[in-house]
């Protein structure tokens, strides 16, 4: 039988150099089910990546695979374009459901190709024939995906210092990231949204008129950052005053990951734009844009894609709503959220390798940093001991994955079905692997 060195080995050789999570997780999946996935030399994990979070129910739930079996025991159509049928309208009727009333009463739906960062350049596109201006106002920190305008967009600049051409006019503001603010003081929120206010209002700001502004309200690839309620509103404020379409994207924290269905329900706003993908289609590829009807004025054809009409990503994703609504994960995922960082917190409290604990509900960070740098608190990023912690979690069997700044902040992403008791697994393997990975630091 083929085991995990051959079948990397292969995937090394024929497969091309952007490969990434393979060199921090060398395993080849066998089978998955839950929680648990199992490599083909026989050896289980936790998956505390979840298909980076797509994977709402984890793997292999059974309403979604009986959905999909459904679809395909009645001949049902594979993909159909834009052309409707009952499986897609009933996929519509179950995600408006899923949205605020408020949000959902004016709300269009636009299908995107299968990848969240088409919707945001279905997004972009949107505002600016609405606006018909060029402009856009992005983070720091901010993901938004890997294409030409949403590259454009994202804070990092390592992943796009070599492309040339980019999209022009994109301006990135600072987000509140409350443990390295941008601006070296604490409350931080109240100053980032004083300074988007003032730049906007300053004649010499260099900031032509906007087409929209995009946000992160947890910034995931960014570091697992939440954004504070009171500066979601005042940026909520600032748009709306200044009539600058706001675009929340939720292509991560959508459908119960923060502890609220969408994460601006936090803040209690409503924004003009929203995109969606990875949970929405149970696992399956699926992406949407769904924005405010007085924005719907582009033409037909305006925005396109062949596998726009994925039904079986459509099936599955309706399940995958109904089941969170029915069974109220988000309330789930918002208490075993608070379990989990309420642990972590207490290896916090142990090491101080572990600079942070952040996040909301089942969306959680935890930043490592070098205590004994000749530095004061927040200490430098410890890329290099994040890494081996995420190689001891995975000796003991969880899955993990990295980001932030530099690499240094351990993600956690597990489904919404996640139990008390796994919850507590969890961390306690978290623990052993910075106890193991910090004593060959030689650090506490």
């Amino acid at each position: 039988m083929t085991g995990n060195s051959e079948l990397l080995s292969q995937q090394a050789d024929r497969e091309s150099n952007a490969r990434t999570y393979p060199r921090h997780i060398p395993i080849a999946i066998e089978s998955a089910s839950g929680l648990t996935v199992e490599d083909v030399d026989g050896n289980s994990y936790l998956d505390c990546l979840a298909g980076a979070g797509s994977l709402a129910l984890g793997h292999n739930h059974p309403v979604v695979v009986d959905a999909i079996e459904r679809a395909l025991d009645n001949d049902r159509p594979h993909h159909t374009l834009d052309l409707t049928t009952p499986i897609k309208e009933r996929f519509v009727d179950a995600l408006f459901e899923s949205l605020p009333e408020r949000f959902a009463s004016s709300a269009k739906i636009q299908f995107c190709s299968p990848a969240g960062t088409d919707a945001v350049e279905a997004a972009l596109k949107l505002v600016k024939t609405a606006t018909g201006n060029q402009n856009v106002l992005a983070f720091q920190g901010g993901y938004h995906g890997m294409t030409n305008g949403a590259l454009s967009l994202m804070g990092d600049v390592a992943v796009k210092s070599d492309i040339a051409g980019l999209m022009p006019s994109v301006h990135h503001l600072p987000y509140p990231y409350d443990y390295r603010s941008p601006f070296g003081v604490d409350g931080s929120h109240e100053t980032a949204s004083q300074y988007v206010e003032h730049l906007l209002d300053d004649p010499n700001g260099g900031v032509v008129d906007p087409a929209g502004l995009i946000a992160e309200l947890v910034q995931g690839e960014g570091g697992v950052i939440p954004a504070p309620d009171a500066w979601t509103r005042e940026i909520r404020r600032i748009t709306r005053e200044r009539d600058i379409p706001l675009v929340v994207d939720e292509i991560q924290t959508g459908l119960g990951r923060t502890g609220e269905l969408y994460a601006f329900e936090h803040a209690g706003i409503t924004p003009d734009v929203v995109t969606l993908s990875k949970a929405i289609g149970g696992g399956l590829p699926l992406s949407v844009v769904v924005y405010d009807e007085r924005l719907d004025v582009w033409e037909p054809g305006a925005h396109a894609g062949t596998f726009r009409g994925n039904q079986l990503a459509m099936a599955a994703g309706r399940a995958t709503i109904e089941y969170v609504l029915d069974n109220d994960l988000a309330d789930h995922a918002a208490r075993m959220g608070a379990r989990l960082q309420d642990r972590l917190e207490r290896t916090d409290e142990q090491f101080d390798v572990v600079g942070d604990v952040r996040g909301r509900g089942l969306m959680i960070g935890v930043e490592i940093v070098d205590p004994i740098a000749d530095a004061a608190p927040p200490y430098p990023e410890h890329p290099d001991l994040a890494a081996r912690i995420q190689s001891e979690c995975l000796d003991r069997g969880m899955i993990v994955e990295l980001g932030g700044r530099r690499s240094s902040t351990v993600r956690f992403l597990p489904p919404l079905t996640v139990s008390n008791a796994q919850i507590d697994e969890i961390a306690a393997i978290f623990h052993e692997a910075v106890v193991a990975a910090s004593a060959t630091e030689g650090t506490r």
